[in-house]
């Protein structure tokens, strides 16, 4: 590969060393899209494409191809990241220490993708694995987070890493769809704009050395929700052929029309239209929207609540819905999971999530502190808790322990591999994971904490040493854990030399891989558990 990419800039008349780390240049890693030319660079080896336009829209309207370009487009740079609902104009310091955001810059203009590929050459289609950020359906991009970054994971693996920024929060998940035929997808356009994204890699990817027959998709977090809502999405079949959840198997009811246009007529009263003037929020300042919008929410919820319907574990709040057309189905039917069925799955959680121990500020909290704690949450329950979470995790030491296991999103992920494999009858495997490693970074406080399996799987060590502490150890799990992504992208297997035999997820056996300083398969290891928090 050295010497083709050699051939390559010799060829171009750039002088290079023998040990060149970046490439830039006018004439440097150019490729074709359907839309025009476009010109990235080489780092360490791999072809970096950064914010290229997949798709255009205006406000609440279906997205369309994006207008051609003459000339090659400059893709250097991170393209624009959907508005926040909020914000950021403050973090907490230790916090952001550890997680290292970067928030880029906003405009509804954003539907950007990037690429890392080991070569544009030589013919080879390599596997297409394509990212999906987290940060629920509200918040988030593809750059968010240093571990986001595919060269390491594109190198490594000799396969495509895709990234994407969509329409997020009220711009993708306001239901119009009764004010207009040009609203008719609005009330899901975020999972629409994924699709088209898809679209994209399936016409273009292979003037990027990759294969739009293999394309992995994988998400963590409320990326790994989107996951799963891809895969409830008739349109979307055959884009992709594999999919990986990361922690993102908390949402298993989507809402219905009744709700998303209950929410709508609410924005637009809180915004003092008429349904007739509906169209003038296409041009109400996002500010304004985004206040209305969280009015709205709350109003709604209200109303939800006091007719005791449920709104949710994480509140009321913008996502996906049951739209007759792009969702027909519920996440968790079986008309959902028969539309997958044939689509491999690797889901797993880590071990610490949204740990209790941080919130309530009992990281250091002695045993008595922590069983009162345990007492306030699970009453009578509180003895049957704590026998089973010791059961569980025989070898936890520490008081804050007993409280910091994940009980949000291990529930979900079990629920969705029991389902699969039960209701596909085996017509794609199932693969279950649980990422226990502890963060030694400030003293161990953050533990396996949520995303901290991120660097991992994109070999990422280096970038992300606040939340892994860049220890020898680090860099050796992330070996394991990036090579079994790559595998399972690559065969619809994760199972590599350098992991105990992983076995596929079954209800009766329940196998799922400890990703650790040690590896193990254990089987049902949280049964007891998972029956006491139900």
């Amino acid at each position: 590969m050295k010497k083709q990419i050699l051939s390559l800039l010799l060829a171009c008349g750039i002088a290079v060393g023998a040990k060149a780390q970046l490439v830039t240049g006018a004439n440097v890693a150019v490729t074709n899209t359907e839309s025009g030319k476009v010109r990235g660079y080489i780092h360490n080896g791999v072809f970096t494409y950064k914010g290229i336009p997949y798709a255009e829209a205006e406000r609440f309207e279906a997205p369309h191809k994006p207008k051609a370009w003459s000339g090659v487009r400059s893709s250097l740079a991170y393209g624009p990241v959907a508005p926040l609902l909020d914000p950021t104009t403050s973090v907490q310091d230790e916090s952001e220490f550890v997680f290292h955001h970067d928030w880029g810059y906003t405009s509804e203009d954003c539907l950007r993708l990037n690429v890392w590929s080991p070569n544009i050459t030589d013919g080879k289609k390599r596997p297409v694995m394509f990212w999906i950020h987290g940060g629920g359906f509200t918040a988030g991009s593809s750059q968010e987070l240093p571990s986001y970054d595919g060269e390491n994971l594109a190198k490594k693996g000799d396969v495509i890493v895709v990234s994407i920024n969509h329409r997020l929060n009220i711009l993708g998940y306001l239901d119009l769809s009764a004010y207009g035929e040009k609203y008719k997808y609005s009330a899901n356009l975020s999972v629409l704009d994924m699709r088209v994204a898809l679209e994209w890699v399936k016409a273009n990817i292979e003037n990027f050395g990759g294969d739009p027959n293999n394309v992995t998709i994988f998400g963590q977090s409320g990326g790994g929700a989107k996951v799963n809502t891809l895969m409830s999405m008739p349109s979307a079949k055959g884009l992709f052929h594999k999919a990986i959840n990361q922690s993102g198997a908390f949402r298993s009811n989507m809402l219905d029309k009744s709700t998303t246009q209950a929410i709508t007529a609410e924005v637009l009263k809180a915004l003092k239209l008429q349904p007739n003037q509906a169209d003038s929020l296409q041009k109400v300042p996002f500010t304004a929207l985004s206040a209305a919008g969280k009015t709205a929410l709350k109003v709604v919820a209200d109303k939800l609540k006091a007719e005791g319907r449920p709104v949710g574990g994480f509140g009321l709040s913008w996502g996906p819905s049951v739209d007759g057309d792009l969702l027909p189905y519920q996440l968790f039917s079986p008309e959902a999971f028969e539309l997958s069925k044939n689509i491999p799955l690797l889901i797993g959680t880590v071990k610490n999530e949204f740990m209790a121990s941080l919130f309530a500020g009992l990281s250091n909290a002695n045993e008595t502190q922590v069983k009162d704690f345990i007492k306030k949450q699970y009453g009578d329950k509180a003895d049957a808790y704590l026998q089973a979470v010791k059961k569980a995790f025989p070898k936890d030491t520490k008081p804050s322990d007993l409280i910091d296991v994940d009980t949000r999103f291990r529930p979900g992920a079990v629920f969705q591999a029991n389902t699969k494999a039960s209701l596909t009858g085996g017509a794609a495997p199932v693969f279950m994971y649980m990422f226990s490693w502890q963060s030694p970074v400030l003293d161990g406080k953050y533990k396996a904490i949520h995303c901290v399996e991120i660097p991992f799987v994109f070999d990422n060590i280096a970038r992300c040493e606040e939340m892994t502490g860049g220890t020898k150890e680090a860099y050796a799990l992330a070996d394991k854990v990036s090579q079994s992504w790559i595998n399972f992208a690559r065969f619809g297997n994760p199972s590599n030399p350098k992991l105990p035999k992983w076995q596929p997820y079954t209800v009766e056996k329940g196998a799922t891989m400890f990703f650790d300083n040690t590896c193990e398969i254990k089987y049902h290891h949280d049964a007891d558990l998972l029956e006491v928090v139900k």
